[in-house]
């Protein structure tokens, strides 16, 4: 158990830092681009655009991990949602077509689930990437067709 919680952390760590340094990356090879100004704004970076988003929205955070800060997208509940009353359970997300879980950016640590609404932020990842449709539920992560769906994210194909 000791092992999996070990492989699990340093999963957690690749998948995060990798998510971060991506728009980073883009953004330093754009720096350096002589003579040409390419003003890219926040929004056309967005990678989300093109979800249909229902109980989620997409966000642009900057994080400073050792002092080195990146800006990234990522996907929080809407205001509505987040302010609901929720006992008992835990946030998780979820693919319903294969029985996948995702993870969420809790700070600068991936964590398979969270117990607080302000604590859900999926960002860009195989996860998002690889399932048309992927939901955040609440309840027992262990029972995930009997927790409630409290957000939806479809891409259109």
């Amino acid at each position: 158990m000791a092992s999996r919680s070990i492989a699990f952390r340093a999963l957690a760590a690749i998948v995060a830092t990798t998510a971060l340094s991506a728009p980073f990356a883009q953004s330093a090879s754009a720096a350096t681009t002589p003579a040409r100004t390419t003003t890219v704004s926040a929004s056309e970076e967005n990678p989300f655009r093109w979800m249909d988003l229902d109980g989620l929205r997409a966000e642009y955070r900057f994080m400073c991990p050792a002092g080195h800060c990146v800006g990234y997208w990522s996907l929080v509940l809407t205001d509505e949602v987040a302010k609901r009353s929720y006992r008992g359970g835990e946030f998780f997300a979820y693919a319903p077509a294969t029985g996948e879980f995702g993870f969420f950016l809790n700070t600068d640590i991936a964590t398979r689930t969270v117990r607080h609404p302000r604590q859900v932020r999926l960002v860009d990842s195989e996860f998002t990437r690889s399932h048309p449709r992927f939901e955040v539920r609440y309840g027992d992560p262990a029972q995930p067709k009997e927790a409630r769906v409290v957000a939806t994210a479809t891409t259109w194909m």
